[in-house]
Order: structure tokens, then C-alpha cells, then sequence
């Protein structure tokens, strides 16, 4: 195997296919900023999203490098017990299509609610704007860390890639982002993300197909592992903690404010349903694609220290070198790009959501009169300075920022999941009840990520999650009892 994975970017045609697949989000930016007339448009895009385009744009923008490259990484690793960590998002991301995510459509149509704050502070007729401003604060510390770490990942790649500086390749990324979002907002971000699921997907599914036909068949693969180590074969070889921990990732996903924007986006609340389909569709395949490549990889590349800097998330990339011609190849690895930006797009409109709409319109500038094309201008410009904040800190704090996106998921998962759930499914929760359930979530989980995940074993989100569910039926109870008294 060659040291640098990347050195067959040399080739025009692999090349072109690379550059085509990084600059193609501009022209959809482009094309997204005919449709983009208002501050709604820019944010969820106007409610108008087709159920394909919801379906395949929540699962893109929810998996990012993590699948592609960690998933593979992972079952390289442990095997066939890598399934674990797919299950738990796949049936939360399910009932969320079907249930939480119609539900939340309706809701905050009726209440002309574009974020999921203005969702809480209508909701509970919230004037102090308490919750405003806790939720302000939870997406500024973990979402902005979050789009920091993905930016890095991706200038590393890039850097990597084309053999250019880091820095150079920091603002590439970023630029890329920014151009084709302050272009087109939230219709630019779904459709790219449409088209990124798809290049994922085509990756997923052509390259275990490869390696299988090179092993020599599915049976013979089956061999092979339970030869090198019969544990490849069992999917409960690793302890119950890391099982629980494995399908705990999925309690993450209602609290996330990029993935849950994606159901008030949707024209036709009743089509959800399809969504799921489609979504639940793509999970499948993606997981079980990365999870095959994994298994492919450690019978073709038995030897770890083979891999570049011994690291099992590159098998993913190494398999696509060997056996993939130069466009394809050119694609698919332009694809990993695209799929680590595909968060940071989403995340990086939610922090600018969260700034221009949350803080400054409605807690700075709530007396004022603004018209939709000043609303619409504010938003691209604190989208500009929020990926600025987010490029400065991916190249100044990078240690920082890796060790929160270590919790981001389980911190907003957290704080916003039971949150959500309870404020939708359960009448009796108050406002107190959501504020103290926010402020719990956070707290426990950076608690247990500090002192207690390495003693027990267990992901932070769990507790943590547990935890503010707990604290929000509590409070709201007795806060219902007093407001009664």
C-alpha cells in the first residue's frame, strides 16, 4: 500500500472528478439563491422541501466523516460488533421521521416558529426569554466547536490531498462553505446534502461489492475473519457498557438542532412518513456499506501497521486506491470532503440561526421593525462572522475543540433531546421544568465526560440524557403544583 493514499489525485481525471466535487455546491448556491426571498427561506427554506429531499438531507447531515471513515475504522477493528453503534440512531431516526418530527412540523408552523428556540419560548409564552438565552448559549459552546472540528478535519483532508498548507486549505474550506450558504442558505445546504447521501451511498455499497469479488466471495469472507480471529464474528465480543454506550449515540439525535430543523422544512407534514422511508432507507445501507468495508479491509490489509500512520480509519481510502479507477476515485474521495462539510453546513446554520434570529432579533432588537430583506441580510452577515469565529478557532484551539466534539453530540443530545420530546408528547411540562431540564443535561454531561466515562465506560449521553429527563418531569410537577397553590 502506498504511504499517502492520496497520491493517485495526480491523475487529471481523478483530479477533475476531486475539484468537480468541491466546487459543485456553488452552483447549487447559486441556483438556491433564486429561491431564497426571506428570512424563513434562508433557514428552513421556506417550508417547502419535497419528503426525498428531507429524507436524505437529515441522514447526510447527521453522519458526516464519522460514518465513511469511523464506522469502517471501527469494524476493522472489533468486527461485526460495529453494528451496535448503528442501531440505536437508526430506530431513533425512525420514530423521529414518523412521530416527533410531524409533530414538530405542526407545531411550529402554527406558531410561525423558524428555530427550534422560538419553538420553546412560544411554546411555553416564555417573555423573560430565559430559555432563549439558555439554548443560546448551549448551541454557541457546542455547535461552534462542533463546526470548528469539522472544518479542520476537512482542511486536513484537503491539505492532504492536493499537498497545500493547512492553512490555505483551512480557508479553501471554509470559503467553500460560505460562498454557497450565503448564497442560498438552508435550500443550498438539503440539496447538496442530497447529493453528497448519494455519492456516500455509491461508495458504500460499490467498494464492499469490490472487495468481496476480490476475496472471493461472501462464504470465503465468512472464513477468513473467524480464521484470523473468530471474534470478528460475534457481535456481542465487546462488553455491555460499550453495547449500551453503542445504542445510547441514538438518544443524540432529537437534540440535534441541524437534524431536527429538517422536519419543519418539509412542505407536506403527512409525507414524513415517506421521509422515513427514504431516511431509514439510506441508514441501512450506509451503516451496513461501512461496517462490509471494515470487514473487507482487515481480510485485504490484514496488517494495521500497512495502513498510513497505522491508523484503521483509513482503510476506507486505501480500498478506494486499490481497486477504484481515477474518476471514481477522484469522486469518492472528494465525497469524504463533502461529507465532512456536509455537518459543518448544517451546523454552521444553526449557530447563524441561533445569533441572528434568537440573540440579536428577538432579545437585542425585539422593539424594532425590520423588513425581510434586512432580515435576510443580517443572517448572511452573522453567517460569515459565525464560520470566521469557527475558522479561527479550528486553527488556533485545535485541542480544544477536539476534546468538545468528543461531548458535542451527547451535550446537545442532552440538553435539547428530552427537552423536545417532553414538550411535545407530555402536557404537564412547564417552562421551568424545560429550563432546569436544559441546564441539567449540559451539566451532566460534561461532569461525567470529566471524571466518570473513563471509570464506567459509559457515553455521557446516557446519564445525561436520563438525567434531564428525570429533572424536567420533577420540576414541572411540583412548579404545576405551586402555579395550582
Amino acid at each position: 500500500m502506498t504511504e499517502n493514499i492520496y497520491d493517485k489525485l495526480g491523475n487529471p481525471l481523478a483530479l477533475t472528478a476531486f475539484l468537480i466535487t468541491l466546487l459543485f455546491p456553488v452552483l447549487v448556491g447559486l441556483l438556491a439563491l433564486l429561491r431564497t426571498k426571506s428570512q424563513s427561506d434562508f433557514f428552513i427554506g421556506g417550508r417547502s422541501m419535497s419528503a426525498f429531499v428531507v429524507g436524505l438531507s437529515a441522514i447526510s447531515s447527521g453522519r458526516s466523516s464519522w460514518l465513511v471513515l469511523g464506522l469502517s475504522g471501527v469494524a476493522y477493528v472489533s468486527g461485526t460488533s460495529a453494528v451496535w453503534a448503528i442501531v440505536g440512531y437508526i430506530a431513533v431516526e425512525a420514530w423521529q421521521f414518523i412521530y416527533l418530527g410531524r409533530k414538530l412540523r405542526n407545531e411550529t408552523q402554527k406558531m410561525d416558529s423558524i428555530t427550534l428556540l422560538d419553538y420553546f419560548e412560544s411554546k411555553y409564552k416564555d417573555k423573560s426569554g430565559l430559555l432563549r438565552i439558555t439554548g443560546v448559549i448551549i448551541i454557541g459552546i457546542f455547535i461552534t466547536a462542533y463546526v470548528a472540528a469539522q472544518f479542520n478535519a476537512g482542511a486536513k483532508s484537503l491539505s492532504t490531498a492536493l499537498n497545500i498548507d493547512f492553512i490555505l486549505s483551512l480557508a479553501i474550506s471554509g470559503l467553500l462553505i460560505m460562498v454557497y450558504m450565503v448564497l442560498g442558505g438552508y435550500v443550498a445546504v438539503a440539496y447538496n446534502d442530497v447529493v453528497r447521501a448519494v455519492i456516500m451511498l455509491i461508495g458504500l455499497i460499490v467498494l464492499p461489492i469490490a472487495g468481496i469479488i476480490q476475496v472471493g466471495g461472501f462464504g470465503i469472507l465468512n472464513e477468513m475473519l473467524h480464521q484470523l480471529n473468530p471474534e470478528f464474528l460475534d457481535v456481542f465480543s465487546i462488553g455491555a457498557g460499550a453495547v449500551i454506550g453503542f445504542l445510547g449515540i441514538g438518544l443524540g439525535s432529537p437534540g440535534q438542532p441541524h437534524i431536527v430543523v429538517r422536519y419543519m422544512s418539509i412542505k407536506d407534514p403527512m409525507k414524513l412518513r415517506l421521509s422515513a422511508m427514504y431516511g431509514t432507507f439510506w441508514n441501512i445501507l450506509l451503516g451496513l456499506g461501512a461496517i462490509c468495508i471494515g470487514l473487507v479491509g482487515r481480510i485485504l490489509v490484514p496488517d494495521i501497521n500497512s495502513l498510513p500512520n497505522a491508523d484503521q480509519e483509513m482503510i476506507y481510502l486505501v480500498l478506494s486506491s486499490e481497486y477504484f479507477g481515477p474518476v471514481l476515485y477522484g469522486l469518492l474521495v472528494g465525497g469524504v470532503f463533502a461529507a465532512i462539510l456536509s455537518t459543518a453546513d448544517s451546523q454552521l446554520l444553526v449557530v447563524a440561526s441561533t445569533f441572528a434570529r434568537d440573540f440579536y432579533e428577538k432579545l437585542i432588537a425585539v422593539k424594532k421593525r425590520t423588513d425581510e430583506k434586512k432580515k435576510l441580510f443580517l443572517s448572511r452577515i452573522v453567517l460569515v462572522i459565525s464560520g470566521i469565529v469557527a475558522l479561527i478557532l479550528a486553527y488556533t484551539a485545535q485541542n480544544l475543540v477536539f476534546w468538545l466534539v468528543l461531548f458535542a453530540w451527547g451535550g446537545l443530545g442532552a440538553a435539547f433531546g428530552p427537552a423536545l420530546i417532553l414538550s411535545l408528547f407530555w402536557k404537564r411540562a412547564t417552562k421551568a421544568g424545560i429550563f432546569s431540564g436544559m441546564a441539567t443535561g449540559t451539566i451532566i454531561t460534561i461532569v461525567w465526560t470529566l471524571w466518570f466515562k473513563e471509570m464506567t465506560g459509559i457515553y455521557e449521553l446516557i446519564p445525561g440524557f436520563f438525567g434531564a429527563l428525570v429533572v424536567i418531569i420533577v420540576v414541572s410537577l411540583m412548579s404545576s403544583s405551586v402555579k395550582k397553590s
